[in-house]
Parts: structure tokens; sequence; C-alpha cells
């Protein structure tokens, strides 16, 4: 008896098993499922947020009907036909199109949304026409707080060109870190961004004339913090003298180009004049200032007095370094009532800057 009980016991939690083993995988697909739609409820809501409070900005937003997808690691949505407009930004407005947008939250990591908008696009900066453009890769990731608004951005482009009737520009890689402090105070970076740039391809300057260092340039890269605060005037001319009184400026912690015979880093710090014109002052280390200062002589961005008055000072200056290379020398260059110099010789002068239409002009 008490053999037969143990053995048909024994048979119970056997029999048992493939059961518990199956409400355990039910269990597991359920809550995956319920992860899932969970992810795209979150992100079904977010573009419904942001869409309204560009609206509430007084910009135009249209976005075709949604598409879900991703599953069972992803939770995607696909936003056809997103065209944004409004008049934010330069005078005569912002506007850009995109053939699609691709949102996306991993599941294994929620915090982070990656927005894929790669294909055809077009932008529009004030009065002027649409500049279309596509991209190979154009990849975007932003951080997921929730109950808090995003205020940073991660964009990486790869294969970037503009499409005709556009004079052809390209760039081989792109990235850009943007970063945001709302309410910062006064001398405190309330805009921060980081650009890299590589293997740029400039379009022809036209009209017999050519870009005075070549075609193309090897890499840019720009560090620079803009300080607060920032006001929200609708005037951008208000909003430049408000930014200007509070003591804004724009901090170039480091600028970085190749293009050419010149190899050029630097920083500088910027601001605007009582007139509201920009003014700062740069240290500047570089090499191949002399081939440099012959092409813009040669193009007439200087007058051939001033380049040779540059190559003469910076000839004594210049230093070859340590281990080889180059001849390298630093500078100081100052922006003041538009005129840039190095040292106390004037260098050129630049173009007036209007306010509020913030258009360029030659007079003065």
């Amino acid at each position: 008896m008490w053999m037969r009980w143990s053995r048909g016991g024994g048979a119970g939690p056997v029999r048992r098993g493939p059961r518990l083993l199956l409400l355990a995988v039910l269990l597991l697909v359920g809550g995956h499922a319920l992860l899932w739609r969970w992810a795209e409820q979150q992100m079904e809501h977010g573009l419904a947020v942001q869409v309204a409070q560009w609206r509430s900005r007084g910009w135009t937003v249209a976005v075709g009907t949604p598409a879900w997808g991703g599953w069972p690691l992803h939770a995607r949505l696909t936003v056809p036909d997103v065209a944004l407009s409004g008049s934010g930004g330069p005078p005569g407005g912002v506007a850009w199109t995109a053939q699609r947008v691709v949102l996306d939250v991993a599941l294994v990591h929620p915090r982070t949304l990656v927005v894929d908008i790669a294909g055809r696009q077009s932008l529009r900066l004030g009065p002027g026409p649409a500049l279309a453009f596509t991209a190979a890769s154009a990849e975007a990731r932003v951080p997921l707080v929730p109950g808090v608004p995003p205020h940073s951005i991660d964009l990486v482009v790869a294969g970037w060109q503009t499409e005709p009737p556009a004079a052809r520009l390209t760039a081989a890689r792109v990235s850009l870190h943007l970063e945001e402090q709302p309410g910062a105070a006064q001398g405190e970076p309330a805009v921060s961004a980081v650009l890299d740039a590589a293997d740029i391809t400039l379009p022809p300057a036209g009209a017999g004339r050519t870009w005075a260092l070549g075609e193309h340039i090897a890499s840019v890269a720009v560090e620079a913090a803009l300080t607060g605060p920032l006001s929200r005037l609708p005037d951008p001319q208000a909003r430049a003298e408000a930014w200007r009184d509070a003591g804004g400026t724009v901090a170039v912690r480091r600028l970085a180009l190749r293009w050419g015979k010149l190899d050029l880093d630097g920083t500088a710090t910027l601001a605007l004049d009582e007139a509201l014109q920009p003014m700062g002052t740069a240290t500047v280390r570089m090499s191949g200032q002399a081939e440099t200062l012959d092409a813009l002589a040669g193009a007439h961005v200087l007058a051939p007095a001033a380049a040779q008055a540059a190559k003469a000072v910076l000839a004594l200056l210049a230093r070859t370094p340590p281990g080889g290379g180059r001849p390298e020398v630093a500078v100081p260059l100052a922006l003041q009532d538009r005129v840039l110099t190095m040292g106390r010789i004037p260098l050129l002068r630049l173009p007036l800057l209007l306010w509020p239409q913030l258009v360029w002009s030659t007079a003065g």
C-alpha cells in the first residue's frame, strides 16, 4: 500500500510539470505583449504631445497615418509624409519635410528613443527656396525620462548630399550633439553643441569664382556653448538685444579645420556689440598659413597688402614642431567694429548684419 501510494503520488508532479511550464510560457508571452503594448502607447502618446506642443507655438504640423511594427524586440512607429513649418527662427520661417520618420524603442533599452530620418528630405530657411537632400543613413538618439521633455539629442548622418536643382554639396559623415539647459541663468550654458564633419565637397562657387582653399574640406570640428538666459521674445532683434544686455556670449571651446593647405585649431569668445554686430577674440594655432594667405589674396578675399603683411609677421613667429613637420604659428585674432585683425594687422571687413531682416549687406 505504501509503495503504491508513493508511486502514484510521485506521478502527480510529473504530470503537473508540463502544465506549469506552459503556464510560465504563457505568462512570459503575455507580459511581453503587455510591455510591447505599453511601449507602443508611450510612443504614440509622446508623438501626440510633441505635435500638440509644436502647434501650440504656432507651427503647422502634418503627418501621415502611423504604422506599428518591430515585434517582438522593438516598439517601432513609422510616420510617413512628415511636414513641419512655422515662423520661428529666421524671418520667412522654417519648413522641413521628410518622406518618413521611424521612431524605435528597443525593449531591452527602454530609456533611449532612436529616430531614423534617412531618405529624401527638404529644408527651407527664410524666404529662399527649399533645399532637397538625401542621406544614406541618419539616426538620432534621444534619452527618455518619464515626465520630463528631452533636452539632448545625438545625431549621426552618413552619405549626406543635396539634390538638384541645388548645386551638389556632400558630406561623408556628420555627427552632432545638442544639449539644452532650460532656465539657464546668466553665464550658464543654455545650449551646448559639438559638431564633427568629415570629407565635405563644396558646390562650385559659380560666376567665374572659385573657393579660395579648394572645394574639398577634409574635416571640421566645433565645440561651443551659448550662455543664457535666452529670451523668448518674438522679434529677432529684441531677442538679440535682451541676450546681449544679459551678458550673453558664445564660447567656442574648440574649432578645428582642415581645408586645403590650412590646418587650424583654436578657441574663441564671441558676443554682440552695441550695434548688434559680432565681436570677440580668438587664439588659433595653424600651419600652412603662407599658402593659405596667398590663396585668399588670389581669390580677392584679402587685400594683397594685408596678406603680405600677415605673411611677414607669421614667418617671424612660426616654429617647427619638436617632432618635425610643417612650421606652426599661434596668433591672436580680434573682431571689433566688423574688422577682423591679427595683432594690429587688419585682415578683412565683415559685411553688415542687418536686424531684424537677418540679411547680409555689403553697405557700410
